[in-house]
């Protein structure tokens, strides 16, 4: 009877805990203005949500590459993981064949919320205007380069809003560009470099606010760079992608220092809309 007793007044403790416990809250962006979430992960589960993420480029073969960066990794999707409430994005030292027979001496890892080759659906989570946070902490190494950045659901590679792009030798600088086509078909490419704390070092959130006149971008909640020419605003729906580039025109190739793996990780995405415009 006693153990009875005792299981019955843990069960109304419980019951009533559970009543008075508030609830998580709703994150909010770290910006003015009354907004909704409508896009996010924490990335709690043990393994990517694919209702949420791909695992390469739209145009995807059994992995893929970027090209006409010249870069060296073929993506796979073995490369991206998820533990202990992160995304993971890893590079490696691992020669692959990839693209026409071509061999990529590097493999690395990347997820956007675009579509899969195979799939017909415009992307897997879109957005036009809005706020986005991400909370990263980045590799350091020559050679490696992480980003976060938005394309158009058009498939088409303009415009190109990069949220975040870091060379991994200079950890130190934050490299913001928005790459669109001016009024007679030119490609522009503003940009700012934002010479900063050593990213590689910690955890750090990366904000983005697209509105139609003026585009925002944000480091752990401050202000860093703005466009405002609302002529070349991209006013179309546009995708998600963060990814850990190994080599390439701009970061040039990896040196002995670089080690391997190397890991980009991210804790949270999210997305908001104004509520209001």
């Amino acid at each position: 009877m006693l153990k009875h007793v005792f299981v019955g007044a843990v069960t109304c403790l419980a019951a009533a805990f559970l009543a008075v416990a508030p609830r998580a809250a709703t994150p909010v962006p770290n910006v003015p203005g009354s907004w909704k979430l409508v896009f996010s992960d924490e990335f709690s589960s043990k393994t990517v949500n694919r209702e949420k993420w791909t695992l390469c480029y739209w145009w995807d073969k059994s992995g893929c590459t970027n090209l006409g960066n010249n870069e060296l990794e073929w993506y796979l999707p073995g490369n991206v993981s998820q533990a202990r409430g992160k995304l993971n994005m890893d590079a490696r030292k691992q020669s692959v064949i990839g693209w026409k027979g071509q061999t990529f001496p590097y493999t690395s890892g990347m997820v956007t919320t675009g579509r899969d080759y195979s799939e017909t659906r415009a992307a897997r989570a879109q957005f036009t205007y809005g706020h986005i946070e991400i909370k990263a902490k980045i590799p350091r190494g020559k050679g490696l380069w992480p980003a976060l950045w938005l394309l158009p659901s058009t498939l088409k590679s303009l415009p190109e809003i990069d949220i975040m792009e870091v060379l991994g030798d200079t950890p130190q600088q934050l490299h913001l560009h928005f790459h669109y086509l001016d009024a007679g078909g030119k490609a522009q490419q503003p940009g700012e470099t934002v010479t900063t704390v050593d990213l590689s070092a910690g955890w750090h959130v990366y904000g983005l606010t697209w509105d139609p006149d003026v585009i925002r971008w944000y480091l752990d909640g401050k202000e860093v760079w703005s466009f405002t020419d609302k002529r070349y605003i991209p006013s179309a729906p546009m995708y998600l992608l963060m990814n850990l580039a190994v080599g390439g025109d701009w970061p040039g190739a990896p040196n002995a220092l670089t080690k391997f793996p190397s890991r980009f990780s991210v804790d949270y995405v999210r997305v908001w809309q104004r509520t209001t415009q």
